[in-house]
C-alpha cells in the first residue's frame, strides 16, 4: 500500500489531483449534530462545494436511505443542480461500488471527504479508502458528530490510520496556492464574502483599503 508523501510540496493539495466526496449531509444527521453548531457545518460545506466547482474538482454527492433520512441539504444540492446524489443503503460509503467507481473514474488519488457523522459515515470510508491507495484528507469543519467527543475520537482514530485532517479554508488555500492565478482568485472573493465569516469580512476590508485614495481627504 503506497501513499503520497506526507511532507514537502507533494503533501499539499492541488485541484488537478483532488476529488471531493460529500457524504450524508441530510436532515436526519443534522438533527443529531452536536459537535458543532449545525449552521456552521452547513455553511462550511456549501462553501467547500462552491470552491470545488471553481477549481473544477470532481465532486461526488451521496446520501443514505434518503427516503427516510431526507434529501441532501438543498443549499449543497444547489451548487450541483444537475447531479443526483448516489443514494446508498450501506453505512460505509466505500462499500458501495457506485461510489468507489465514481471516484476511480476521476483518476485522482487525493480523496477529500466531508460528511455527517464524523465517527461513522466519515471515518469508515476514510480508513477503508486508505487501503486502496488513496491519500485521504478529511475536512473536519465540514463534518460533525453526535457529540464533541465522538467527533474528536473519530479524528484521532483517522489520524492514527493515516488520514490527514484539514479545514475547508485550508483546502481552498492549497488549491489556489498563488494569488497571481487570477482566473480562480477572482471567483474566491464572493464565496468568502458569503461563507467565510470573519475571513470574508477582513477580505472586504482589505478591498476597501485598496480602493481608498491615499492622498488628500483619503490620506
Amino acid at each position: 500500500m503506497t501513499h503520497t508523501a506526507k511532507v514537502g510540496l507533494d503533501a499539499l493539495l492541488t485541484p488537478e489531483e483532488s476529488v471531493l466526496l460529500l457524504i450524508d449531509h441530510q436532515p436526519f444527521q443534522v438533527a443529531n449534530l452536536h459537535s458543532h453548531e449545525p449552521t456552521m457545518i452547513i455553511n462550511n460545506t456549501v462553501g467547500l462545494a462552491k470552491f470545488a466547482k471553481v477549481f473544477d474538482v470532481p465532486t461526488i454527492l451521496t446520501t443514505v436511505i434518503e427516503e427516510r433520512g431526507g434529501h441532501l441539504i438543498q443549499a449543497i444540492q444547489d451548487v450541483f443542480p444537475d447531479q443526483k446524489p448516489i443514494n446508498r443503503t450501506s453505512i460505509n460509503t466505500w462499500e458501495d461500488r457506485r461510489v468507489v467507481e465514481a471516484v476511480e473514474k476521476t483518476g485522482r488519488k487525493k480523496l477529500i471527504i466531508a460528511g455527517l457523522w464524523t465517527e461513522i459515515c466519515v471515518a469508515m470510508p476514510a480508513i477503508h479508502a486508505l487501503a486502496d491507495g488513496y491519500d485521504v484528507f478529511v475536512v473536519t469543519d465540514a463534518s460533525g458528530g453526535v457529540s464533541a467527543e465522538a467527533h474528536d475520537m473519530a479524528v484521532r482514530r483517522m489520524e492514527r490510520a493515516g488520514v490527514t485532517p484539514v479545514t475547508w479554508l485550508v483546502v481552498s488555500s492549497e488549491w489556489q496556492r498563488d494569488w497571481a492565478r487570477e482566473e480562480t482568485a477572482n471567483q474566491l472573493g464572493p464565496i468568502l464574502f458569503e461563507h467565510g465569516g470573519a475571513t470574508g469580512v477582513a477580505l472586504a476590508w482589505e478591498l476597501q483599503l485598496l480602493a481608498t485614495p491615499t492622498d488628500g481627504a483619503g490620506a
